[in-house]
């Protein structure tokens, strides 16, 4: 196969890839908008993930550990390069190819941080005061209507 060829299927195939993700996800988004367009149609709302409105930040500290681990697992990876490129004037052959490994490894750490942040502004708020409510007590005289031998008026 001609190298020119190679390249162009292999940029057409990449392309490919990457069209199918964010076209996936943008069917999801948009899956997700018609649900609430049907819920708001209906007069309900879309129920939240926590009683203040706000979610426990356990999706940003889960996506943090994976991407740290992703990028990590590229940095280990990719480290032996630095032997393999022979007399490189890098220290401890950490090379520029390491970027690739070492942005994801700081994006999620990144992510964890947002987390342990967040989680301790939300832990220091204190609580809200709830309303006592007073038991249920059996009904007296007083609360149950009285029955009277007038009827009604009519209105014409």
């Amino acid at each position: 196969m001609e190298p020119a060829l190679f390249l162009c299927v292999s940029a057409i195939g990449v392309f490919a890839i990457f069209l199918l993700i964010f076209g996936f996800a943008a069917y999801l988004r948009y899956m997700r908008y018609k649900e609430t367009l049907a819920l708001a149609d209906k007069g309900l709302v879309r129920p939240q993930t926590n009683g203040n409105g706000t979610s426990n930040g356990k999706g940003t500290l889960r996506w943090g550990i994976v991407i740290t681990a992703l990028g990590v697992a590229m940095c280990l990876g990719l480290y032996p390069f630095g032997w393999l490129a022979g007399g490189t004037s890098f220290p401890l052959n950490f090379g520029p190819w390491m970027v690739i490994g070492l942005i994801p490894t700081f994006f999620g750490l990144a992510l964890i941080l947002i987390y342990v942040v967040t989680s301790r502004n939300s832990s220091r708020e204190p609580m809200k005061e709830t309303a006592m409510v007073s038991p249920v007590t059996a009904p007296t005289e007083e609360d149950t209507p009285k029955e009277t031998d007038e009827s009604p008026e009519e209105t014409k």
